[in-house]
């Protein structure tokens, strides 16, 4: 158990102990004196705000990112391929989007957004669950761009086997661990992965820095 934790659990018993003290005895008097119970009570709200904005929990809740949505592509008929719904070719985006498609019922493989900038290098996209989230037919990922407003990106769609997706799983984690983000060359894309489809998409604000 964490300290920042063990504060809590005591922020949270000095503010019982002061309340359940401010309880009066068969005497008339409480259990604790006024005097007493009431910076108890002070020192375990204190405890209680220092120990949740400094833990892993609350600092979760803050890290969870406001996406937005682009243009959406209307889709009739059957699903026979993967295929991106939103945002749509020639699309102008805000910083981080959410990529949505289908697939159809038959496709197995990981689902893998890939953005390529004006610097011809290559950035998963990822979430929590690094592979595109699948369910019933639809996929989606959050997707973040970094560049100026206006600047054009290829947005690309792959299919990966096992080894592939561990490959880009990997890399994020270990750009994460360096705070260091410096994208993949065309040479270092997994040969497990498989191109499906591409779209250009412009930044329509500077999203240079935000991240």
């Amino acid at each position: 158990m964490s300290t920042k934790i063990i504060i809590v659990i005591l922020g949270v018993l000095f503010i019982l102990d002061a309340l359940l003290g401010g309880i009066k005895g068969s005497s008339g008097k409480g259990l604790i004196s006024s005097k007493l119970g009431v910076p108890l009570g002070l020192i375990g709200v204190l405890m209680m705000i220092f120990g949740s904005y400094s833990s892993d929990l609350v600092n979760y809740n803050t890290r969870i990112e406001q996406v937005s949505i682009g243009k959406k592509l209307k889709i009739d008929g059957p699903v026979n391929s993967v295929k991106v719904v939103s945002p749509i070719d020639k699309d102008s985006v805000d910083c981080r989007i959410l990529t949505m498609g289908v697939y159809p019922e038959s496709h197995t493989k990981d689902i893998w957004v890939v953005i390529r900038p004006t610097d011809d290098r290559y950035y998963p996209q990822s979430d929590h669950t690094n592979t595109s989230y699948k369910l019933d037919g639809e996929w989606q990922v959050v997707t973040r761009f970094g560049g100026d407003k206006g600047e054009v990106y290829d947005l690309i769609i792959y299919e990966a086997d096992s080894g592939a997706s561990s490959f880009f799983s990997s890399t994020i984690e270990k750009w994460k661990k360096a705070e260091d983000y410096p994208g993949l060359k065309l040479e270092e894309m997994p040969q497990g992965a498989k191109e499906l489809e591409r779209l250009k998409i412009y930044t329509r604000k500077n999203c240079r820095g935000v991240f």
